[in-house]
């Protein structure tokens, strides 16, 4: 890693001041942006050098520029408070995404980098030439007029309908109202935190803060199945006519430029290569975990029984409450009593110190910074040993009314050596007292995207800056980071009650062994949903309700709940469009990894350093295989994941 000299980038200098500023900055920056990014542009088009390097790094200007636009405009347009700035920021975006349309089919540009000389090159250089040729020929730019307009035209529809489908899901929050009584079996704290309204009734909504808890602890079988449906319908109907346009416009484009449908186009810049291979892989993972979900249903199924005595299966309202009773009951695991060691202020401090130890690192909390919304906390990072900053980082990490839903890495700057510190923000929607462990999994696995882009902001080239590889590779680090969210001793530094009293060892290994209770249902539920974002994509369904129930029958281990419409509100049929199964996908690399770590001293300097230089800082500069083999010594293999199943 370089030491760098940059400042971070200068936001509003007060929250508090009111949307006004934040407007005028955002307004300011993507015209400036936008602007230079023109600028050369047309310096390149008109008066290109000579040189084939300068011609790469006037290039790669015109990227960080525009990437600069649409990173500011993707996280404001998900987490400013006020809606004025946030459709400020999504016009920024909808702008950058009109411009690449522009400059990927300029006939101009493209004869100017088809000409240009490989000789002399170095390896990086070189690979950003193939991509910039490889983009130019997946835009179209060699398509007569007419295709060349209908595609600048798809491409502005389909920024606006991301844009339309996303918000229409993060603006829809439901609830349910319910007395109070009916919430037995919740915890103490959440009840606190819920108390009576109008009428004497308590609210619940679909944000995770309140439908999670209430789906693993409620006892009443109504609310449970009331507050699930208020989720899975979230969206719907607003988002249907969208996203069946959005299915519909992904196919022309891939056809327009050669391809079968979208799932080939997409493909082929992704470690899988072809589209028919994902229903290949979907496939060979539900096999895998045919047999784990069996066994673990037939276990459901009969603690279910005790209760609904003639059922033939789980309903997937019951599914998290009888899971639960399972792990309390038979593996000694009881949920409620294992959040009482994670508060959340100790968990995103441990969080801090165990990757700071892990990879080298210290966060300097910036107190001064200034932010959107007055939860977000800032941090710099800084190289422990040699005292370099390498970035910063924003953690905003609670829900508000008009914040993205979900939980996600959202980058502010790509860095860039000599140009600009990266910038990533977190943006999660986690309890502010106690939370379920699965929550800090979560907290682990979203920082671990952090840490990528940070780490791997520090490359010549703003095209591999930070989590720049295949995307079927970028969940692989942050689910291997899970890992130290399961570890006894990593747990106790950190995990510890409203006494000061750390977590068992013993609990901890049950909170284990309770994990791998359901694991095989889990993976083929994931495997519904990547069927789901595929057979969407390839078949694109006139009635995607039906196609959604035919495929949740033949993977998913839960039965449909009648009236529901999860796709609605599936958030990954937007970002990762037909490609959904890079969760699994990634999962195989992440067991790999891990492999290669003893599991008996995760904080082994000589593995942690070797991973952190060899798979993380090279950001894109390598193809995701090799950053793999680099770390290994091998390639990586099936095996790891195959083990974890079936234990």
């Amino acid at each position: 890693m370089t030491p760098e000299t940059l400042e971070p980038l200068p936001l509003p200098a007060d929250v508090t001041a009111g949307a006004d500023g934040w407007d005028a900055w955002v307004r300011d920056r993507a015209e400036t942006g936008l602007a230079r990014a023109a600028e050369i542009a047309t310096g390149l088009r008109e008066a290109p050098p000579t040189d084939t390097l300068e011609v790469l790094r006037r290039w790669d200007a015109v990227s960080l520029q525009l990437g600069n636009v649409a990173a500011m405009g993707s996280l404001l347009g998900n987490v400013h408070p006020d809606e004025a700035v946030r459709t400020t920021a999504e016009k920024a975006e909808q702008d950058v995404s009109r411009v690449s349309t522009e400059l990927s089919l300029d006939r101009g540009l493209y004869e100017l980098f088809a000409g240009l000389s490989d000789d002399g090159l170095d390896d990086q250089a070189l690979r950003l030439l193939t991509k910039v040729r490889r983009d130019f020929a997946r835009a179209g730019v060699d398509r007569d007029d007419e295709t060349r307009a209908r595609i600048t035209a798809i491409q502005e529809r389909m920024t606006e309908l991301d844009q339309e489908f996303s918000k229409a899901v993060r603006d829809d929050v439901r609830s349910i109202r319910v007395a109070p009584e009916r919430l037995d079996g919740l915890p103490a704290d959440w009840l606190d935190a819920h108390p009576a309204g109008e009428g004497g009734l308590v609210t619940v909504t679909t944000d995770y803060p309140d439908v999670v808890p209430v789906r693993q602890f409620c006892h009443d079988a109504q609310v449970r199945r009331d507050v699930l449906d208020a989720f899975l319908n979230r969206g719907y109907p607003t988002t249907e006519p969208l996203l069946k346009e959005l299915f519909d416009l992904r196919h022309e484009l891939a056809t327009l430029v050669g391809f079968a449908d979208w799932a080939a186009y997409d493909a082929e810049v992704k470690m899988i290569g072809e589209g028919p291979a994902i229903a290949e892989f979907i496939d060979k993972i539900a096999a895998a975990a045919a047999g784990p979900m069996e066994r673990d249903l037939a276990t459901l199924l009969e603690r279910y029984r005790q209760d609904v005595p003639d059922a033939e299966q789980v309903t997937a309202a019951d599914a998290s409450y009888y899971e639960e009773l399972v792990r309390k009951e038979q593996l000694q695991v009881d949920s409620q009593k294992v959040r009482t060691y994670f508060a959340f202020p100790k968990v995103r401090e441990g969080l801090l110190e165990v990757t700071g130890r892990l990879f080298g690192l210290r966060y300097d909390e910036v107190t001064d910074a200034s932010v959107w919304d007055a939860d977000v906390t800032v941090y710099d990072v800084v190289d422990a040993a040699s005292g370099d900053g390498l970035g910063r980082i924003y953690l905003d990490l609670h829900p508000r009314d008009g914040k993205y839903k979900h939980a996600a890495q959202f980058t502010l700057t790509d860095g860039v050596v000599g140009q600009q510190l990266p910038e990533g923000v977190l943006v999660c929607n986690f309890s502010r007292g106690l939370m379920e462990h699965d929550h800090v999994v979560t907290l682990f696995h979203e920082f671990g995207h952090l840490v990528h882009h940070v780490l791997g902001g520090h490359v010549g080239w703003a095209r591999f800056a930070g989590v720049a590889t295949e995307w079927d590779f970028v969940e692989a680090p942050s689910q291997m980071l899970e890992e130290w969210a399961w570890d006894p001793e990593i747990l106790r530094s950190f995990a510890t009650d409203a006494a000061d009293e750390p977590i068992t060892t013993e609990l901890v290994e049950a909170m284990r062994a309770s994990d791998d209770f359901g694991k095989g249902a889990q993976a083929r539920t994931q495997m519904f949903y990547a069927a789901m974002s595929y057979w969407f994509h390839v078949e694109r369904p006139a009635d995607l309700t039906a196609r959604m129930v035919e495929l949740q029958e033949q993977y998913s281990a839960w039965p449909y709940l009648d009236g529901t419409h999860m796709f609605a509100s599936f958030g990954h049929l937007s970002g990762y469009s037909s490609a959904y199964y890079t969760y699994a996908w990634s999962l195989v690399i992440a067991k790999d990894l891990f492999s290669a770590f003893d599991a008996r001293d995760l904080f082994d300097t000589g593995t942690a350093g070797r991973y952190r230089d060899r798979v993380l800082a090279p950001g894109g500069s390598k193809d995701a295989a090799d950053l793999v083999a680099d770390f290994l010594g091998r390639p990586y293999t099936f095996d790891a994941y195959a083990a974890w199943l079936a234990r």
